[in-house]
């Protein structure tokens, strides 16, 4: 499953770089309407790799994987490989609403498949007392999925604010999930 979430995670960066076209100019000034879309793509990638740092950890947590884990697992994967999508459209639209309010439901959409997958894995292993723990409330991820919501709403108000939103989500969580790692170091599973 882990190798899995690994090529699939690959391929939709892949298609993320695919997507950023070359200037038909020479200059540096030919760069400049391709801004946004490197600016969205960049903060398309960061939460990729905020998604699959995170994912690894949890996956490294797993002692066995079930049929749930498994639907939940691709659950996530797919509102990720979504990203790719509403990355291009948000950047080539300079950043109007309706592109900006679906990234912000894709975002949101993820962060509620990711607290599911967390919960399947629980689930499927009750007497993981140690695993409970270190997933804890998961307010950081709570916080998250209400700030992701703020930001869809607000795109309604601006979409500057909602930008802003999901920028400071990904400052939120740009230092990996300590609490797994601090779990996996008590523990005799590899990394």
């Amino acid at each position: 499953m882990e190798a899995f979430s690994d090529g699939v995670l690959a391929i939709i960066i892949t298609i993320m770089v695919l997507e950023l076209r070359a200037p038909s100019g020479h200059s540096f000034s030919d760069l400049h309407p391709l801004i946004p879309t490197f600016t969205t793509y960049l903060l398309s990638f960061i939460y990729l790799g905020i998604y699959w740092n995170n994912h690894h950890h949890l996956l490294k947590t797993t002692r066995s994987v079930s049929g749930g884990i498994l639907w939940a697992n691709l659950h996530l994967l797919f509102w990720l490989s979504l990203l790719p999508f509403f990355t291009q459209w948000m950047g080539e639209s300079k950043y109007s609403k309706v592109p900006t309010f679906l990234y912000g439901c894709d975002l949101f959409a993820a962060s509620i498949a990711y607290f599911l997958l967390q919960r399947v894995i629980l689930q499927n292993q009750k007497d993981n007392l140690a695993l409970r723990e270190a997933i804890g409330r998961d307010a950081k991820g709570l916080a998250s999925t209400i700030l992701y919501l703020m930001g869809i709403v607000l795109t309604a108000v601006s979409v500057w604010i909602s930008i802003a939103i999901f920028i400071a989500v990904a400052i939120i969580w740009i230092v990996p999930d300590r609490r797994l790692e601090r779990y996996l170091s008590t523990r005799d599973l590899p990394v």
